[in-house]
């Protein structure tokens, strides 16, 4: 079959500019505290940019994967020496779970109902605002290291991966939020090992995902693809770029407040248009 899929309706949404400015503003407030920003692009690509949940969750996670790819040649050029391989199990035990996780999860994702993944997203980005918080004021506090050896650290670190391959599949997110604090407190990463790992373990999962999705031909529309995937991607890595190198200036505790309470926000703008919805399809006729 060539062109569009019958499961792939035409994307009428012309508006490759806006969409190149939405995945710029969203990637340099994220990167001012190291995010990748996919948390925040989800809800405008269902409330701005019209999609339905289950493509919005698909667009999101390729528009990851490309910037994902881009800050992963940044990191590597710029930080090649980090001493990683003395962590190399917890990484390969994080990535092999979140990449089980994320191919079955996206499999999975089509047989969650239209009617409910909208309030699935609500309460995940609710969830995800409420670990910023926390992270932020916990922030000083002493880390809750696990022992340097034996294979608790490893369990864990593979129930994390699968985690965060479910989340990723959920979300369309890379899961760095929750990768770097999970190095750092728990297996006592120094902060620019954990970002340089996160990157790596990151990356296998979200390539997990993006692949199951593409050989279930969910990539068919030509036009959101030139429309919409490919001018956002290409704002998300110039703003993950100047969000990434503004950092080194301004103070993030605040602004990751911020971004907070706009992840809240857009969770209950999502869950009132699930409730919205529910109610139009409950009337008669």
């Amino acid at each position: 079959m060539t062109g569009i899929g019958a499961g792939d309706r035409r994307y009428e949404v012309r508006r490759p500019v806006a969409a190149f400015a939405a995945g710029a503003a969203v990637a340099v407030l994220a990167g001012l505290i190291g995010l990748g920003g996919a948390e925040f692009r989800l809800p405008l690509l269902i409330l701005v940019f019209a999609l339905y949940a289950h493509r919005a969750i698909r667009i999101n996670l390729l528009i990851s994967l490309a910037t994902l790819a881009a800050a992963s040649v940044v990191r590597l050029q710029l930080l090649p020496d980090l001493r990683l391989e003395q962590h190399w199990k917890e990484i390969a035990a994080l990535s092999g779970g979140g990449v089980v996780a994320a191919w079955v999860g996206a499999g999975a994702l089509e047989r969650i109902p239209k009617h409910r993944i909208l309030g699935v997203i609500a309460v995940l980005l609710a969830i995800t605002s409420a670990f910023l918080v926390t992270e932020t004021v916990l922030a000083d506090s002493a880390a809750w290291s696990l022992p340097p050896q034996g294979t608790l650290r490893i369990a864990i670190a593979l129930c994390t991966g699968l985690v965060i391959g479910a989340l990723s599949s959920l979300l369309g997110v890379a899961g760095g939020e929750f990768i770097i604090p999970a190095l750092v407190l728990a297996f006592g990463f120094d902060i620019r090992a954990a970002g340089t790992a996160s990157v790596l373990i990151s990356l296998p999962i979200v390539i997990a995902g993006v692949t199951r999705h593409y050989l279930a031909g969910r990539f068919r529309s030509r036009t959101m693809l030139a429309y919409l995937a490919l001018p956002m991607s290409l704002g998300s890595i110039a703003g993950a770029v100047l969000g990434g190198v503004a950092s080194i200036w301004i103070p993030g505790e605040g602004l990751r407040l911020l971004l907070a309470a706009i992840l809240a926000a857009s969770a209950w703008k999502l869950w009132r248009k699930r409730n919205t919805e529910q109610v139009q399809r409950s009337r008669p006729g």
